[in-house]
Parts: C-alpha cells; structure tokens; sequence
C-alpha cells in the first residue's frame, strides 16, 4: 500500500512538472540531415518511392465515396498523399503493432491480438489525420480576423480586390490562410472566376467563419455593391465572434481543470496530510495494545 502511495505521488509530481514543458519543441536540424549525401538522399527517395508503388494493390478499396472522403481529407490536412498511400500506412501500422505486441501475446488470445492489431492500425492514422484537420481549421479561425483586415487596408487605400489580394499574399509571412488566399489567387490567374474562387475555398473546410466571408463577398459582387464596406463590416463581425469565441473558453475552462484538480492535486495533497498519520498508525497501532 505505501509503495502504490508513493508511485501515485510521483506520477502526480510528474505530470505536474510535464504540464509546464512546452508543446511544440523547436525544430532544429539534425546532423544526420546535414551531413546526408546527395546520393544517401536519392536512395532513401528511391525506397519510398518504391515502397509506395506497392499501394497500387489497396485501388479496389478507395473506390466510391471512401476515395472522396480521403481525397478531401487529406487535401485539408496537407498531406502529400494518395488515398491509396494512406491505406499502405494504415497496413504497415497493422503489421508494426502486431510484431511488437506478440512477444506478450498468449496462445489462448490470439484472436484478440489479431483483432486489436487490425484496429489500432487502422485508426492511428484515421486519429491522426482528424487532429490534423482540426488544427489546421482552428489556424484558419484564428487567422482569419487578421486577413481580412489586411484586405480590408488594402481595399480603403485606393487597390481593386484582386491587387489587394496579391498585395497580401506577396507581403504576408506565411501562414495556412494566407497559403489559401494564394491559392484562390492562382485559381483566378488560371482562369476560375472568382466566386467559384471563393466559393470552393469555403466548400473545401466548411467552417461557418469561411462560409460568411464567402457569401458576403460573392453577395457584393452579385449587388454591385462595395467591397470596401463589406471587408470592413465583415472584419468587425470576425472580431466580435472571436472575442465571443475566447469568453466561451474561458467560461470551459473551470470545469477542464477539474479534472485535473481531482486527479492529481487531490491525490497529492491527500498523501502529504494522510501520509504520515498512515505511517504512523501502522507502526503504533494502538488497536494491537487494546488486543493485549
């Protein structure tokens, strides 16, 4: 019992010290990336290509509405890959779950082990293709305000929409929204009008922040009305929806640390008072002397 206490103690002084390191690590080069040759490169290209020539073998299975879904899924997620390449990961996550759990695998639940290790494969990827896609739309929420500020400046100091527009992907950092702009820039160069522009901009993530700054643009273009008036009521708009946005967090954010509250604060606390009345009515227990 005072061995479980103690390993809960530390687990709770563990994952108190865990929950100020930082999130996102910085990213630095490694010495095996820099010292890399040309030709160390080419082969390691060469086996993934080879490797992923293999998925041709998983086109019966991205068929119909599976394959949309994919195809839509990973074009928001970024990811540079075909459907079919998305069903090799999730096989070769299947075939590494099952090697390093069957050393520990009995005879009698082998079943079990099959079953799960076709699970776990399978939806690893799904999981982490779907926190990738919530990511990016809350980047874009996020940044979204700012960009049509931007374009809205633009618009007030005397530029066309599509010269603001060019102006702000040619001189913003770049970011997920601005990527989308520049996107919906080339798709007009290359012939699309603009509000189908725009228009698949807002189809392709279905966020209702995207959906209003869609309609009301491709709306100010149908009236003939202005775009300068429409940027700036729309930007204040985008304000005061994500200071609505940021007070509903905050109102969400006492009963998340609750959780927490309970589960490792609590404990700890506990230990620390109890601790030391446990120990000592274990080693002077008085009910032994009343037996005597």
């Amino acid at each position: 019992m005072i061995t479980l206490l103690f390993l809960c103690a530390y687990f709770c002084a563990f994952s108190f010290v865990l929950g100020f390191m930082p999130m996102e690590w910085e990213r630095r080069p490694t010495l095996e990336a820099l010292g890399m040759s040309p030709l160390a490169k080419k082969k390691k290209r060469k086996i993934f290509s080879l490797l992923f020539a293999a998925s041709v073998i998983n086109r019966p299975l991205c068929k119909g509405p599976v394959r949309a879904r994919l195809i839509k899924d990973l074009s928001v997620a970024r990811v540079n890959l075909t459907p079919e390449e998305f069903f090799l990961v999730k096989e070769i996550g299947v075939l590494v779950i099952l090697v390093l759990t069957y050393p520990s695998v009995s005879p009698e639940y082998i079943f079990g082990w099959i079953a799960m290790g076709f699970v776990g494969g399978y939806m690893v990827p799904e999981f982490w293709l779907k926190a990738r896609i919530k990511k990016i739309k809350n980047t874009i929420v996020k940044e979204l305000p700012d960009a049509i500020d931007l374009l809205g400046l633009c618009v007030n100091a005397g530029l066309d929409f599509m010269l603001s527009l060019k102006w702000v992907v040619e001189k913003s950092a770049p970011s997920v929204m601005i990527d989308e702009l520049n996107t919906i820039l080339q798709e007009i160069n290359v012939g699309k009008t603009r509000r189908d522009a725009i228009k698949d901009l807002a189809g392709r993530y279905e966020l209702p922040d995207l959906s209003t700054f869609s309609r009301t643009l491709i709306q100010a273009d149908k009236m003939g009305t202005s775009v300068t008036e429409a940027l700036n009521i729309l930007s204040e708009d985008m304000r005061i929806s994500r200071y609505r946005r940021g007070e509903q967090m905050a109102l969400k954010a006492p009963m998340k640390m609750l959780v927490p509250l309970l589960a490792f604060i609590f404990p700890v606390v506990g230990i620390l008072v109890a601790g030391p009345i446990l120990i000592d009515f274990m080693e002077n227990n008085p009910f032994k002397q009343v037996a005597r």
